[in-house]
């Protein structure tokens, strides 16, 4: 694998390896879509914390946003998202067996 993928891969896995960030992809991915507020409502974070969040992840291209009036909504962009938690929380199960 060629090293500027390395990176990448790397970088994707330091996006995800944030609790907070954890939870705001499984809300997205539960939910398919969910603003700012709602986001920090169901994760108990402030506004500020979750917008923070969501900026890295879009940044990272993970998630998107639309503008839904005066707020945006945000979803996951990336296809890879729900195989990798799949993945993950599979193997996490397996071993709590």
């Amino acid at each position: 694998m060629p090293a500027s993928l390395l990176e990448s891969a790397a970088e994707r896995f330091r996006l995800m390896g944030d609790p907070v960030r954890l939870r705001l992809l499984n809300v997205l991915l539960e939910r398919g879509e969910a603003s700012v507020q709602d986001l920090a409502d169901v994760t108990a974070q402030s506004h500020q914390n979750t917008s923070k969040h969501l900026r890295k992840l879009a940044e990272g291209g993970l998630v998107g946003a639309r503008r839904n009036g005066s707020h945006a909504v945000y979803r996951v962009t990336d296809a890879s998202v729900p195989g990798l938690c799949l993945l993950v929380c599979g193997s996490l199960r397996a071993t709590q067996d």
